[in-house]
């Protein structure tokens, strides 16, 4: 049986209903396991680079969001895992990797993983000598926004989910469950306006084993702490095909290689109809919006 003949529900095996209460989910034994140990290798190689300089696209020690500079104390992250450049394309084989692909399918409530659309593919690592870390925050609602206005924005429909795939032990991650489905209580506001690095009441740590991801809500109340042990954690975003804004949002930050047709060389099938998903909302965005990447 193929990637492309396998009924997504049937794969993924999640349970659903504390994915929507708590807004989060661990998957098992995501990689087979020759694919899981090649990933290492692939991880070790792509971090060398990025340690060493030879790769110029990664997260600086000292910044939390992009874009970030050229240099810096230390690392936190590797970029673009499937750019051509890069010169790694087993990363286009783990993105399309048929458990990955069906437990968004089921968290997006999909028939088959050809109604995604490829979006972003990158590497969490520690720091080698600063520890960090991130502030509390919701990738798509900014910090400061209302609470009347972030009630209203957290029953926007799902478009997208996202998930953390450890290969080494992982408990970077800290999420407040549930928070997916509300704005933030006043305690919590008025804790995070004196410092957005604080512990939370009911903050949990997100606890994997190698081979283990978690997907979650890209707008639950998250943050994580980077301290020097190994971390070495893909991060990957898979969104809905026909979602024009997330295809402009991917496409318009530093992704010109996505928009290259030879980006499918050693994509399978499943993978191209999700460039092509991506591509064509792109082109949507291009035609309402009047946005030029």
């Amino acid at each position: 049986m193929t990637a492309d003949e396998i009924v997504p529900r049937e794969v993924a095996q999640i349970d659903l209903k504390a994915f929507e209460r708590d807004g989060f989910v661990i998957v098992d034994n995501v990689l087979p396991p020759d694919l899981f140990e090649a990933a290492k290798k692939a991880c070790e190689a792509a971090v060398e680079k990025g340690r060493e300089g030879e790769w110029p696209h990664r997260r600086i020690v000292g910044k939390a969001f992009p874009p970030w500079p050229p240099s810096g104390p230390d690392i936190w992250g590797i970029q673009h895992l499937m750019h051509p450049d890069l010169g790694l394309p087993l990363f286009k084989e783990i993105y399309t990797n048929s458990t990955l692909l069906s437990t968004a399918c089921a968290i997006l409530d999909l028939p088959s993983p050809e109604s995604l659309q490829l979006e972003l593919f990158n590497l969490l690592i520690n720091p080698h000598t600063t520890p960090f870390s991130l502030p509390y925050h919701r990738d798509t609602i900014p910090a400061d926004t209302p609470a009347e206005e972030e009630a209203k924005l957290l029953t926007r429909p799902r478009t997208g989910t996202q998930y953390n795939l450890a290969l080494y032990d992982d408990a970077c991650l800290i999420v407040i469950p549930g928070s997916h489905r509300r704005p933030k209580t006043a305690e919590e506001a008025e804790t995070l306006a004196k410092d957005d690095k604080s512990p939370l009441k009911d903050e949990i740590k997100v606890v994997l084993k190698p081979n283990q991801a978690v997907f979650y809500e890209n707008d639950i109340l998250h943050r994580a702490e980077y301290n020097t042990l190994q971390r070495v954690t893909l991060h990957g975003s898979l969104g809905m095909e026909g979602q024009v804004e997330r295809a402009r949002m991917v496409l318009q930050h530093g992704v010109e290689y996505l928009k290259d047709n030879a980006f499918t060389e050693g994509l399978n099938d499943t993978g191209k109809t999700m460039w092509k998903n991506l591509m064509e909302g792109y082109g949507k965005s291009n035609e309402v919006e009047g946005i030029h990447g």
